[in-house]
C-alpha cells in the first residue's frame, strides 16, 4: 500500500476530490496547511505599509491506497490540480507497512 500526500492550492480541493472519487478512492484525510515554496510568498499592502506574506495557504490531502491504485490515482490528483502557474503543489508518496481498522481490528487492504 502506498500513502499519497498531496499538497494543493485551495479552491482545486473539490476537483482532487471528485477525481479521486471517480477512480474508486473510498476515503481521504484533509488538512488546511500554510507553507511555501519556490514562489517564496508575496508581498501585500496594508493601510499603506507593505508587508511579506511568507506562508501562503494550501490544503494537504492525504488518502493511502493500494499498489496498483497508484499511478492512476496521482494522474487523477496531477490533473485535477493543475493551473500551469507557480505554486500549483507537490505529491509525496510513502510506503504503508500496516493498516488497521480500529472499530473491527481489520489489518491491511480491507482496513482501508
Amino acid at each position: 500500500m502506498k500513502k499519497i500526500e498531496a499538497v494543493i492550492k485551495p479552491f482545486k480541493l473539490d476537483e482532487v476530490k471528485e477525481a479521486l472519487q471517480e477512480m474508486g478512492v473510498q476515503g481521504m484525510t484533509v488538512l488546511e496547511a500554510k507553507g511555501y515554496g519556490r514562489q517564496k510568498g508575496h508581498t501585500e499592502l496594508y493601510r499603506g505599509a507593505e508587508y511579506v506574506v511568507d506562508f501562503l495557504p494550501k490544503i494537504k490531502v492525504e488518502v493511502v491506497v493500494e499498489d496498483n491504485q497508484l499511478e492512476p490515482a496521482l494522474e487523477a490528483i496531477t490533473n485535477a490540480a493543475r493551473t500551469g502557474r507557480i505554486g500549483d503543489g507537490k505529491i509525496f508518496v510513502s510506503e504503508i507497512t500496516e493498516v488497521v481498522r480500529i472499530r473491527t481490528g481489520e489489518t491491511g487492504p480491507s482496513a482501508v
